[in-house]
């Protein structure tokens, strides 16, 4: 079993494959999303995230998802323009993935193997699930979707 965010890659919105071990270092912040959800929202406050501890080594990065509620079935180009022209987003936007069921991204499968929900659930519950993950690659806390990116803040200056 991986053991590090470092064990990784990730897939760009142009299909890119980008190894995710230049993440060593920085306290990542990785989150499913979706454009048409009641949480959308949150882009705001990730985004604001990013900016407020950009440059003292966080990174946010998002993967959109189309399993819940098939809350995001836009291609990668038309995902990425909705975020940059709604929420001025400039953190890292990956291309689509699944997050639970046979077709599950193995970061996502590592994230909720590691970092179990409520009551022990391995399976991401809806979008803008959140996990933070520290400087050495491990996963610090699991977060649901209800936990808005501003109360997530205290977490990651602690870790920065």
């Amino acid at each position: 079993m991986p053991h590090t965010i470092a064990d990784f890659s990730a897939h760009l919105p142009n299909g890119e494959t980008i190894s995710l071990a230049d993440r060593l270092g920085k306290v990542v912040l990785v989150v499913n999303t979706a454009s048409k959800c009641g949480f959308t929202p949150q882009y705001d406050g990730l985004e604001k995230l990013w900016r407020d501890y950009g440059d003292r080594g966080f990174e946010v990065i998002a993967f959109p998802c189309n399993q819940f509620g098939a809350q995001e079935p836009g291609s990668a180009e038309e995902i990425e323009e909705f975020c940059r022209v709604n929420f001025g987003l400039s953190f890292p936007l990956m291309g689509k993935v699944e997050v639970n069921g046979p077709g599950a991204d193995p970061l996502w499968n590592w994230l909720k193997e590691t970092a179990p929900g409520i009551l022990g659930t391995k399976q991401i519950k809806w979008n803008f699930t959140k996990f933070l993950i520290g400087r050495d690659g491990q996963i610090v806390k699991r977060f649901a979707p209800t936990d808005k990116p501003e109360d997530i803040a205290g977490e990651i200056e602690k870790l920065l």
